[in-house]
């Protein structure tokens, strides 16, 4: 099939299980929507992944309604809920980066750390070995990128529209983090402690609600993908 009739449609967590697949290609038609689109990739799919009503859209890595038309060369992703190839987007005052290898707080301390703010906040969020009654053996987590590390960029402007802050930096996980292991590290400086915290919970909120980032628990017994819906 020439590339000027594709569209591809990706599925993540969950529904790649469903699927079979992470990626199907589908042949576009003049006045196709995301919807249509959506109803193409399932029946292309080895097995229909049967998103359900609490899945999203994206389209080109913006979320979308159903109605909105798709073109040639677009990208469409079926968005399941969420949890919580390395890229970054790193400016003058905001570093956000999405890695599968460890995380080190140095680098994003330093980055933040620059002598004009009074206050540096630092937040680890760790894997524990338990979770509603399981223990738990390890984590797998998965992005949608760049998506992933745009909304955490936009969260950023978020609270630079809401307080006044100095550099912040955060970096996020994927794969296997094992006990113990850091999946997540947010770095906020500002003038003053009260902002810098509350910012800091701001923007932890705030990812659990619209970026497509997926954590899968394996326990003793079984595997599950948690989360809930961005948006």
């Amino acid at each position: 099939m020439p590339d000027s009739i594709i569209i591809t449609v990706r599925f993540f967590a969950a529904l790649k299980d469903r699927a079979g697949t992470a990626v199907v290609e589908i042949e576009h038609s003049e006045g196709m929507t995301v919807a249509e689109a959506v109803i193409a990739a399932r029946k292309a799919a080895p097995t229909d992944p049967e998103p359900g009503e609490s899945v999203m859209f994206a389209l080109n890595g913006e979320y979308a309604d159903t109605h909105e038309q798709v073109s040639l060369g677009d990208e469409v992703a079926l968005i399941p809920p969420v949890s919580g190839g390395t890229g970054e987007i790193k400016t003058d005052d905001t570093w956000v980066f999405v890695t599968a290898a460890s995380l080190d707080a140095e680098p994003l301390n330093k980055f933040v750390t620059t002598g004009v703010d009074g206050a540096v906040v630092t937040f680890h969020g760790n894997t524990r070995d338990h979770n509603q009654g399981r223990t738990v053996l390890h984590l797998d987590y998965e992005a949608y990128q760049p998506m992933a590390e745009n909304k955490m960029a936009e969260i950023i402007a978020e609270m630079r529209s809401k307080w006044e802050l100095g550099k912040i930096a955060v970096g996020h996980r994927t794969g296997r983090v094992d006990i113990g292991e850091t999946s997540m590290i947010l770095t906020v400086g500002s003038a003053h402690r009260r902002t810098a915290f509350e910012a800091s919970l701001y923007f932890i909120d705030r990812l659990k609600e619209i970026v497509p980032i997926w954590k899968k628990e394996f326990f003793e017994g079984g595997e599950i993908w948690i989360g809930e819906t961005p948006g």
